[in-house]
């Protein structure tokens, strides 16, 4: 039982089972992600047709858009087994191999944050992925010798959030990568409302879209805000939620109409002012906001990046006249600013220069 801890939750029950109620449990009940789903799908069933193990996967993108969820998928669509780890958890090849031998044919392991791996235990895969066993070496020194497992065959399923951070080896090992894009905020009102059903909220299209809308793409903080938004719907109202209310309940936690929340709004008020609009580097960025230099590039750059908010340059981190004009400032004679595919260089005593 020593590897118990390898695929157990570090989420308490109650918070797991509540987050498990809102998981679909089929493809067809997944919303978004179209393109991505028709791919699975016809994976999943060719490995069905020919009574095969699936081929190794890889899923990427930005955090919350539902890369565990279709793992999950996957493995009921399939009718196997799924066994759960993370990357930072499994230390050492010892570790990779208790995970690897617990395993029956057909079963599927999934590594959350699989780019976190470190290097000794990612070369353990290669062999466990293309040959279905690892050579763990027994003591040390004379008397060292090494030991052959073999594994039965299995279907690693890899998400992460970096994917650039993976070996060259490693990626080409996965037979199908697939990346998951931010979601529109129509298919987010679809979620919202589902997960409004199963957490028994009642609530109106229109106010499940203003919920979406403020979700910055992503499927689990549209889950949070919809939690929050009944709280505040029971305690303030009658507990049904409406576009107004949902609005009042958004504006209490400072999420503004573009999805922006207090971090955001830090982040681009200090490159403006601070920064002079910048280049700034990210590390000064985040000694200037108290803020992780990983978490602002993992969490907060992609949606400001992708929403015209903000730029990276070789020099640095730069805004764009979008957050000039949300904020109301002007920028400096020497700020460059994206306009039309290019950039404008802006000066007070002569034209503006594409």
């Amino acid at each position: 039982m020593e590897n118990e801890r390898f695929i157990t939750s570090t989420l308490n029950k109650k918070d797991a089972e509540a987050e498990s109620t809102l998981r679909p449990q089929s493809f067809s009940a997944f919303p978004g992600q179209t393109k991505t789903k028709e791919r699975l799908e016809i994976y999943v069933q060719a490995a069905k047709n020919r009574s095969e193990p699936l081929g190794h996967l890889l899923l990427s993108g930005p955090p919350g858009l539902g890369k565990t969820t279709l793992a999950y998928i996957i493995a009921n669509e399939k009718g196997a087994n799924i066994k759960t780890s993370s990357g930072p958890v499994i230390e050492k090849p010892g570790d990779l191999a208790g995970l690897l031998t617990s395993l029956e044919k057909g079963d599927i392991l999934f590594i959350d944050e699989i780019h976190r791996l470190n290097t000794a235990v990612e070369e353990y895969l290669y062999s466990a992925m293309e040959d279905f066993f690892i050579d763990i070496m027994i003591d040390q020194g004379p008397g060292a010798r090494s030991v052959r497992l073999n594994i039965p065959e299995f279907t690693l399923i890899g998400a992460t959030t970096r994917q650039g951070l993976l070996s060259a080896p490693l990626r080409s090992r996965f037979e199908l990568s697939l990346r998951l894009d931010y979601y529109a905020p129509e298919e987010l009102s679809a979620i919202v409302q589902r997960s409004a059903g199963i957490l028994g909220v009642s609530i109106d299209p229109e106010g499940a879209l203003e919920i979406a809308r403020r979700s910055r793409g992503t499927p689990r903080i549209a889950n949070n805000l919809l939690r929050w938004t009944r709280d505040y719907a029971q305690v303030k109202s009658c507990g049904h939620i409406t576009r107004e209310l949902a609005n009042n309940a958004l504006t209490m936690l400072d999420i503004d109409d573009s999805g922006l929340d207090e971090m955001d709004k830090r982040i681009l008020e200090m490159i403006m002012v601070n920064f002079k609009g910048g280049p700034v580097g990210l590390n000064s960025l985040s000694v200037a906001v108290g803020e992780e230099a990983d978490t602002i590039e993992d969490v907060y750059e992609p949606y400001l990046i992708q929403e015209g908010y903000m730029m990276r340059t070789p020099q640095g981190r730069i805004v764009s006249e979008k957050s000039w004009q949300l904020f109301g400032l002007k920028p400096p004679s020497h700020q460059n600013i994206r306009r039309g595919g290019g950039f404008r260089r802006y000066h007070d005593d002569q034209p503006d220069l594409l």
